[in-house]
């Protein structure tokens, strides 16, 4: 099995991917670790990315694809993967199109975690970390008996600074506006498996599985 992993930050496609990973043994490909795995192996693209990333500039396309090839063309993604992090422009899923048609890994499916935008706001600006425990919460979601308990016995429910109304705005606004014409993409071409994303993270995997089995 081949998938990418699509959605918005927030709509638990990270949390997903690992579920599927643990239980189905399909090895997760997520773009930050390759990124960080080649840099410090010091391959050809880690040593280029790295340059790059010195000198405080973005990692171009053409580096993450070189990335991802070296990732791809080792034996434990040999049975299958999940991308997750790429592509996030449509020029991307061209890029990745041809890249693993070259290696002969065609994708069988791109699976969008499709949540609203309430929902999303929610999940991202109600977290919170105990000071405590480091247990992460949220103030939507998490059972008050949890927050209590982290404040009753003389913690504090941290809120990262960047986990402002402001900031995720920001950020949605981006993934709506690059990363949207990448569902299309893949709608057109029948490759598109979309999962109600909303709800108790077992309920969704139900619902990744049913999907992916169809």
């Amino acid at each position: 099995m081949r998938i990418v992993l699509l959605g918005a930050p927030g709509s638990g496609k990270g949390t997903q991917a690992k579920k599927l990973m643990a239980e189905r043994n399909i090895p997760q490909v997520s773009t930050g670790d390759m990124l960080r795995e080649a840099v410090a192996s010091g391959s050809r693209f880690g040593r280029q990315a790295r340059e790059i990333m010195e000198a405080g500039q973005l990692v171009s396309d053409d580096i993450m694809l070189g990335i991802i090839s070296e990732r791809l063309s080792q034996p434990d993604v040999a049975d299958g993967f999940i991308l997750d992090g790429f592509p996030r422009t449509q020029k991307q899923a061209l890029d990745l199109a041809d890249l693993l048609d070259e290696l002969g890994q065609p994708l069988d499916a791109a699976v969008l975690m499709d949540v609203d935008f309430d929902v999303l706001m929610k999940r991202l600006t109600g977290r919170r970390t105990c000071s405590l425990t480091g247990k992460l919460l949220n103030v939507y979601f998490s059972p008050q008996e949890e927050l209590d308990a982290c404040t009753e016995a003389g913690g504090e429910l941290i809120q990262r600074e960047d986990d402002n109304e402001d900031t995720i705005g920001s950020r949605l606004e981006v993934y709506r506006t690059q990363t949207e014409p990448v569902v299309d993409y893949y709608r057109e071409r029948g490759r598109l498996l979309t999962v109600d994303a909303d709800g108790a993270i077992d309920e969704v995997y139900a619902r990744l599985l049913a999907v992916l089995s169809d």
